[in-house]
């Protein structure tokens, strides 16, 4: 067992964590850190216009316009009440100078009466403004999922997921501060620097000449700090999508991590992009601080000087009177509130913007899956699937497959073998339209792929993958996930064909026995014969078996073989092999190698060519014994998958 104290002392916190484990920087390690930063990073964003960006959030705040209308007259209201509110406490003091007690208690009241009623008013205005704020990010988080959802596998390889997870998260919420943080209600606090402005020059107009010539100095400090600030928040906006991705990706390997004993190296990995992160935001906070700071000395300079020219004109023909000094600062007072207000704003303005940046080059760069219409040809009445000359690539310039061309006639089982990256996978990848093929065309059923309505198309198939992803939820709608509303009785006849229903049963809630994330309270066996169950309760006329079995015992394969050949027995099977034993009994065996196919018959007529996949079949029966043939079956052995 390791020392507790010693480990300890390998994690401490804030900068000085990565120098404390970070590993001396070198040349090869460089070039790793920069591969990083450009996977999990996003490049800078051009020119931001806010009025674009304002007319793009416009669809989202519409429907709850109500909300926004009771909200905006209400702080017209509250900034009419703010600007009469210095004339009763000017009043007030004119009646105590007097000497007028019952002067002084009505104004009192009155001033009472005018704070409760503002009051008041300002928790309708707040109350409604973030009413509505709260429910249009809501349809934006909601019109962002359904986005992902029509997003092409294509952006999805080559984005980080925490870059995504980011844009509906993080970025929503600061957009949502322009509605929390009462950004929007910048129309009020122009109402009351125009109202104010009008009252201090009727109160005194040499007195308000003062005041206004601190604004150029005002001006010039927001105007300097603006463009900084909106560099800042974008830094912070991408900062962040690198913290969510590089997080999510190290808790999603951490059994990988702990293996292999990486967590030092990890540790110090994340620590540097905590530290890159944390550095963002201290550039944002100082300058806030620094526009803080400048309009708050301005205003104590202002209320400074109109102070020292009243005491000035005190001793001259005009004095100024004790009631027009405090309605005078009190207006001072007001006039730089919305000044200060405006800055704090803008500081949250610049983080929204930033944000809806992200969002909003997420909805239009992101490829999404579009029909192109593609012909009907003539084919065979029993034609199931086929393969006219079809080539694809995943990057440009690095083909996958070539000129494939084959024909599958209804109620075939034809297994796919070749080695690793031959294209047996991208086939059934092109006939789903998980992927757009580059030139030839794909037929299900007599139909180009591309002529189909993408569901009508994936409601052909079933589809049981190795690797199986489970929902949380439950049992039920993980097999019934097909369905929008599962229906019970038919999950249970689908896991009792599998000879499965015992198995999952003995769970103290049966099929509403609780899912974790990722299935993680369920064997490997377990979530694979979830995916065959899927596939049992969809019941799609043509099935995809990508090495189905390699997750199961072999008394599970056993009964899982039984259960399947009845399945299978009208339908048309394609099925990814691995394990060349098992597929003895299919009609036929296409065989991949480098993005061909290079032999097409049956396992008998295949060994007898002494070709490409007797050479794989003699290769793999050299390492193990054979085993009972089947025509899905598909255990592990030596992994030849494409």
């Amino acid at each position: 067992m390791s020392d507790p104290k010693r480990n300890s002392s390998k994690w401490p916190t804030a900068r000085g964590a990565s120098k404390a484990i970070a590993p001396k920087p070198t040349a090869a390690r460089s070039r790793t850190d920069e591969k990083l930063r450009a996977f999990h990073e996003e490049g800078g964003l051009g020119k931001a216009y806010d009025v674009r960006l304002f007319k793009r959030l416009i669809p989202f705040i519409t429907p709850h316009r109500k909300f926004v209308i009771v909200s905006l007259t209400t702080l017209a209201v509250v900034s009419i009440l703010n600007l009469i509110r210095p004339l009763f406490m000017g009043a007030t003091i004119g009646y105590a100078e007097r000497g007028d007690a019952e002067g002084v208690m009505r104004q009192g009241l009155y001033l009472a009466l005018l704070i409760i009623f503002t009051q008041s008013t300002i928790f309708v205005q707040t109350y409604t403004m973030q009413i509505a704020g709260a429910r249009a990010m809501a349809d934006l988080r909601e019109h962002i999922f359904l986005f992902l959802q029509r997003v092409s596998l294509r952006h999805f390889d080559k984005t980080p997921i925490g870059r995504l997870v980011t844009r509906g998260t993080n970025d929503v919420d600061a957009l949502a501060e322009l509605f929390a943080s009462g950004v929007l209600n910048a129309m009020g606090d122009l109402i009351s620097l125009i109202g104010i402005v009008i009252v201090m020059v009727n109160l005194d107009a040499r007195l308000a000449l003062i005041a206004f010539v601190s604004m150029p100095a005002v001006f010039i400090a927001v105007q300097f700090i603006r463009r900084r600030s909106r560099e800042a928040y974008r830094d912070i906006r991408t900062k962040t999508a690198r913290l969510n991705s590089v997080l999510s990706e190290q808790v999603n390997g951490m059994a990988v991590v702990q293996a292999y004993g990486r967590e030092d190296a990890i540790f110090s990995e994340f620590d540097a992009v905590n530290v890159s992160y944390t550095d963002a935001n201290k550039t944002s906070v100082f300058y806030e601080a620094v526009l803080d700071a400048v309009i708050e000395m301005v205003n104590v300079v202002c209320i400074a000087a109109i102070l020292w020219y009243a005491g000035f004109r005190r001793l001259g023909a005009h004095p100024v009177t004790f009631a027009t000094m405090v309605t005078f600062t009190a207006y001072i007072r007001q006039f730089f509130e919305p000044i200060s207000t405006l800055s704090q704003r803008y500081t949250v303005l610049q983080s929204a913007m930033s944000g809806a940046e992200r969002i909003f080059q997420l909805l239009d760069d992101a490829e999404t899956e579009t029909d192109h219409p593609g012909e009907s040809t003539e084919a065979h009445a029993d034609e199931a699937l086929a393969f006219d000359a079809v080539s694809f690539e995943y990057k440009p310039g690095v083909p996958v497959i070539e000129n494939v061309s084959f024909s599958i006639k209804k109620g075939e089982k034809i297994a796919l073998v070749g080695a690793t990256g031959a294209g047996k996978t991208t086939v059934t990848s092109i006939l789903l339209r998980l992927y757009e093929l580059k030139s030839g065309s794909a037929r299900v059923f007599g139909k180009d792929v591309r002529a189909y309505d993408r569901r009508e198309l994936r409601k052909l198939f079933s589809v049981v993958p190795q690797d199986v992803f489970l929902f949380s939820g439950d049992i039920l709608s993980n097999v019934a996930m097909s369905d929008d509303h599962p229906d019970e009785a038919r999950a249970r006849l689908a896991l009792e064909r599998l000879g499965a229903l015992p198995l999952f049963e003995r769970r103290a809630a049966g099929l509403h026995a609780p899912v974790d994330e990722r299935g993680s309270n369920f064997s490997g066996g377990e979530r694979q014969l979830l995916a065959f169950a899927r596939a049992v309760y969809r019941d799609s006329p043509i099935l995809i078996l990508d090495e189905a079995t390699a997750s199961v015992d072999s008394d599970t394969e056993a009964r899982l073989h039984r259960a399947f050949e009845a399945m299978i027995r009208d339908k048309t099977a394609l099925i990814i092999a691995h394990r060349l034993s098992t597929i003895r009994s299919v009609d036929r065996i296409l065989v991949f190698h480098k993005g061909h196919i290079v032999e097409n018959g049956t396992h008998d007529e295949l060994l007898a060519k002494r070709g490409v996949y007797a050479k794989l079949y003699e290769l793999q029966f050299a390492h193990e014994a054979p085993v009972v043939s089947s025509p899905v079956s598909d255990v592990s052995g030596v992994r030849t998958e494409g």
